[in-house]
């Protein structure tokens, strides 16, 4: 991954994950979300797992090192994905990741309070640009009569998910600086969270039984290699070269695909709010990517730098 150009990496997340978000609808009726996140994870946890030892890099880490693993599993690809496919079964694929407009500013932040990244004034406020943007596209949602319950629910989950995943990045980047090299990191990390996924649907008391629909099965694939090994390996890579804030401005982009394939497949109609919500999102994409200057920090030598 690290032969790629930067603006490459980014294409394809927003690519990948931009059309996954629609994939995971297709996992929601057969199978409960706890399940389905477990299967995904443990697919792509395993094949990046088998990559690594195929490439002969080093699967031997100390008990420390597993237990942060662990922790990167349950928020970045865990339990944070149950709450996403939580979320769509409620309000359009769409605007669950139009929440995620505020990943950027919840990463930016933690890394300041954490790691010692600067963090400008203009990155704040790109994001909190981004955090109104949220609010009025979910505005909508969650005052019609009509779905309005259905539009709380979806909120709270995404809500949720946006929260378990920033602090998940965060694990991320912070395994990387210690020297956990990014096949292996990735793979044990997300048969972690396929492990976390699981055990929280057997406390639940979810029935488990795989599903025999075509749609699912595809769907799976999709998730688990496209959007699990593929996407997420040029999101880390990316993480590594900008920080997890800068990085996260992925999130405020892919949105804009995802809300496009609502409107195509899913029969999603925005209002004059949805438009202005999706307006300012973008806004404060373009505010936080400005100006290109990223400083290094010696707390995250060869991980995070400064925002602008």
């Amino acid at each position: 991954m690290h032969r790629f150009k930067t603006w490459q990496l980014f294409a394809v997340c927003v690519l990948i994950w931009g059309t996954t978000w629609h994939a995971i609808t297709y996992q929601l009726s057969d199978l409960a979300p706890e399940f389905g996140v477990a299967v995904r994870y443990t697919i792509a946890g395993g094949s990046l797992v088998a990559f690594a030892l195929w490439r002969g890099e080093r699967l031997r880490f100390p008990l420390a090192a597993h237990v942060a693993l662990a922790l990167q599993g349950a928020f970045l690809y865990g339990v944070s994905y149950v709450c996403v496919y939580h979320a769509e079964r409620y309000v359009a694929s769409g605007l669950v990741a139009v929440g995620y407009s505020a990943s950027p500013l919840l990463t930016g932040l933690g890394a300041a309070a954490l790691f010692g990244v600067a963090v400008g004034r203009r990155f704040v406020a790109g994001g909190v640009l981004g955090l109104a943007g949220v609010a009025l596209i979910f505005w909508p949602e969650i005052v019609r009569p009509a779905a309005g319950e259905d539009g709380t629910f979806g909120l709270v989950f995404t809500v949720a998910s946006v929260l378990l995943s920033a602090v998940g990045s965060l694990s991320a980047s912070r395994n990387r600086t210690r020297g956990v090299p990014l096949l292996p990191a990735m793979g044990f990390g997300m048969l972690y969270g396929a492990v976390w996924a699981a055990v929280l649907g057997l406390v639940l008391g979810r029935d488990f039984a795989l599903p025999t629909a075509p749609s699912w099965w595809l769907s799976l694939a999709w998730l688990a290699f496209a959007g699990s090994v593929v996407a997420f390996a040029c999101f880390l890579t990316l993480q590594d070269r900008l920080g997890p804030g800068p990085a996260g401005t992925v999130g405020v982009m892919t949105p804009l695909l995802a809300l496009g394939v609502s409107l195509l497949l899913e029969g999603y109609r925005p209002d004059v709010l949805t438009a202005v919500g999706i307006a300012l999102a973008v806004a404060g994409n373009a505010l936080m990517l400005r100006p290109a200057r990223l400083r290094r920090v010696a707390a995250l030598r060869g991980g995070a730098t400064a925002m602008e």
